[in-house]
């Protein structure tokens, strides 16, 4: 008989998480807050308690060729940043070609969820559901919690004396829909997140002046990057995700700071990060630095005091006459249908193996998927985690031993705040490439890079040296695509389609592009030299 599964959320952690549920042969319910899928991604007007809230203008920071899953790619004609809209049409086509929504209860709350009393040997829990009034209840054998982590607001109110007194509108950023009604406002927005970003960008083409407050800076990215290509298409290959982690650390971060104050000196317009040496997520916003540049944005420091009108920031600089503030300050990760000890956070620490499992149980049957902010796209790095979860609930994959999954907990901990700091924005921050590895390896999908050089020494290079995006773990172990392949040899198709919609007769140009290939040989064969001295 085929193991029942919750799997509480039907976002895009709740829905690749049913997938790879049915790719594995197990029997999936879940149980859906609202009316329809998307979670996140499904832009609504009014703001819902215990619900995800965007503003109706979000747009991915990663390209679609980097957050399809990895048997599914996108439309080609769908652009290379998308709309939220668009993000839900994508989740449409993907429920309906895989059937899933048959697997899905809408409208129907998760209340809570507890072990019953003979968990030790059978590992199963007691979900309590509510859905038009009515409580029910059902065992099952495990639980995928899906329900993600932007859905309780951070605001910390208490660092911010004065408030009380402050006459003006204030809010937090998950109460922002749109820039109508704050026409000629003054704003203080707090933050410089994504979100902080996109809204004070937004708000400064109606208000008549916004202000961005931030105590640590950040280092912003546009989302165009080398020969007009996706940022994430350049940034994240193997190659150099490999010289990030063996060249010394002060170099690739003066590098870094070099290339990103190619765009503009995050100096002089107020933004470079207060330890500019820490591998912080950037923001990616095309517009910021234009914004600032001809004053419809002034940065400013952080908050000291506020006053019934104004602003008093850390540098002695007053702003008078603020009429909103908006504060951006991120998420609380909550649970609150789980036991408080399934799922700590304490001292800026998930105490779970790998982001996904409590450590102590008896029965490795609860997993969170999604509870991550990768330096990339979150679509892969949940499809991973949902198909080496559901194939530990099938007993195809086995954890370590408490000691070992707590060691590997505070040894994690430790390497992100190296990497990353230790702010409230970072707590689930993991490398990109270095953890999809991590999940494909435990599955068995992790292509063999060397052994591939001498059987498909062109794909090898593809994979190497190109975009490290999903569909190179669909090309060997379990769930094993055969349009993985081609997959990757015409990722550049779609990238280009949706841009190419002008015909224009192309000019030949066979000298140049025959001397680049030659000399793109060349350092394929350097590169591959210096990779193996470090084995």
């Amino acid at each position: 008989m085929a193991k029942k599964v919750a799997v509480i959320g039907a976002g895009v952690s709740g829905l690749i998480s049913l997938k790879c549920c049915v790719d594995e042969g197990l029997e999936p319910t879940c149980f859906e807050k609202t009316e329809d899928i998307g979670g996140l991604w499904r832009f609504k007007e009014n703001v819902e308690d215990g619900c995800a809230s965007i503003y109706q203008s979000v747009i991915t920071n990663t390209s679609k060729e980097m957050s399809c899953f990895s048997d599914f790619p996108m439309p080609e004609d769908f652009p290379n940043f998308l709309h939220n809209s668009k993000v839900l049409e994508y989740f449409r086509i993907f429920a309906k070609k895989f059937d899933l929504l048959k697997h899905i209860q809408f409208q129907t709350t998760v209340l809570s969820v507890r072990k019953r009393p003979d968990f030790s040997s059978s590992g199963q829990w007691v979900v309590v559901t509510e859905s038009d009034g009515k409580e029910q209840s059902a065992v099952f054998d495990a639980v995928m919690v899906c329900s993600g982590h932007h859905i309780i607001p951070h605001l910390p109110l208490e660092s911010f004396p004065g408030i009380q007194k402050f006459k003006g509108k204030y809010f937090h950023s998950r109460q922002y829909k749109h820039p109508e009604g704050f026409e000629r406002k003054r704003i203080l927005v707090i933050g410089i997140g994504n979100s902080a970003s996109d809204i004070a960008v937004e708000l400064s083409k109606k208000a008549a002046q916004v202000f961005i407050s931030t105590r640590h800076g950040s280092w912003v990215i546009g989302r165009i990057s080398e020969d007009g290509y996706p940022w994430d298409i350049v940034f994240h290959t193997r190659f150099s995700n490999m010289l990030r982690n063996v060249v010394p650390r002060t170099v690739v971060k003066w590098i870094a700071e070099q290339r990103v104050n190619q765009w503009f000196n995050h100096e002089n317009y107020g933004l470079i990060p207060q330890n500019k040496y820490l591998l912080k997520e950037p923001v990616v916003n095309d517009d910021l630095p234009s914004r600032i540049l001809y004053g419809a944005i002034k940065v400013k420091s952080g908050v000291k005091e506020l006053t019934e009108t104004s602003a008093i920031f850390e540098d002695g600089t007053v702003e008078e006459d603020i009429d909103v503030i908006v504060f951006a300050t991120g998420y609380n990760v909550s649970f609150p249908f789980l036991d408080d000890s399934l799922v700590k956070v304490e001292n800026r620490m998930v105490s779970l193996y790998k982001y996904m499992f409590p450590p102590h149980l008896e029965k490795s049957t609860l997993a969170c998927i999604g509870l991550i902010q990768p330096l990339g796209s979150i679509f892969p790095t949940a499809e991973l985690q949902a198909r080496w979860v559901t194939r530990v609930f099938k007993g195809l994959c086995t954890l370590p031993s408490e000691e070992t999954m707590m060691a590997d907990i505070i040894k994690r901990h430790k390497k992100r705040i190296d990497l990353f700091g230790d702010s409230n924005s970072q707590i689930l921050q993991t490398n990109h490439i270095d953890y999809l590895d991590e999940l494909a390896l435990e599955i068995g999908a992790k292509p063999d890079l060397l052994s591939l050089l001498l059987k498909d020494p062109k794909l090898a290079v593809k994979l190497y040296f190109g975009p490290c995006n999903s569909y190179q773990y669909r090309l060997v172990g379990p769930g094993q695509w055969n349009g993985a392949k081609n997959a990757i040899f015409t990722q550049k198709q779609r990238i280009l389609k949706p841009l190419k919609t002008r015909a224009l007769k192309t000019s030949s140009n066979f000298p140049v592009s025959f001397l680049l290939k030659i000399l793109g040989l060349l350092a394929v064969v350097v590169a591959f030299s210096f990779q193996l001295q470090w084995f």
